[in-house]
């Protein structure tokens, strides 16, 4: 039991490097503390594309074996995370690609016009509401959306990436911001409903 403890600290204290060169070998102990090391992050990059938790680990598994196809190519100059970061974002990206001729979309109709006014924004929303309020936007705004606000990718690099013009992005970008605030003024707004109590 103590030998077992010991091999436990020592696979965790193992850098990302080491682990690195382990799966290049092919060590497939390495491969799964790797996979596990970086779950979370994975798991939390892959629900801002998906609408359901299945999709996004169907995304995150795509992407670690892409991981590990390429694992000869990482740069060991830099840093592991925001590689597996940017295999993650393509990995969504083809995920949104095969599935977007099967995708539901959102009747801008169903969104009442928006004022000029910005809502009184809640700070306390967690991270359940958050996703809440994306999945109800139509996966190409969800995808451009997260692209661009979050990821930081240009309209000109998301137009290419999906394959639309710029003028697309921009829109999509548009209308999932407008969606976005309706639905927050709808669901989480605390004038709104302060105002409804009355």
């Amino acid at each position: 039991m103590l030998l077992m403890g010991k091999r436990e600290n020592y696979e965790k204290d193992l850098s990302d490097l080491a682990l690195i060169r382990r799966c290049s070998e092919g060590e497939v102990r390495a491969q799964e503390l790797l996979y596990k090391r970086y779950f979370s992050f994975a798991m939390s990059v892959a629900i801002r594309y998906t609408c359901d938790e299945n999709e996004a680990m169907e995304i995150v598994n795509d992407s670690f074996m892409k991981v590990l196809e390429k694992i000869g190519e990482f740069d060991s100059t830099r840093h592991f995370k925001p590689w597996y970061g940017r295999i993650l974002v393509n990995s969504a990206i083809d995920n949104y690609r095969r599935n977007t001729r099967h995708s539901s979309h959102l009747q801008i109709d169903d969104i009442e016009a928006t004022e000029e006014q910005e809502p009184e924004i809640n700070a306390e929303l967690s991270a359940g509401d958050i996703l809440y309020l994306f999945r109800q936007l139509p996966e190409n705004y969800r995808v451009t959306f997260n692209l661009f606000e979050i990821e930081g990718y240009t309209h000109d690099e998301i137009g290419k990436k999906l394959g639309i013009a710029t003028s697309t992005s921009r829109s999509n970008l548009a209308r999932a911001k407008k969606i976005l605030r309706e639905l927050y003024i709808k669901n989480f707004n605390p004038v709104k409903k302060n105002n409804e109590a009355f």
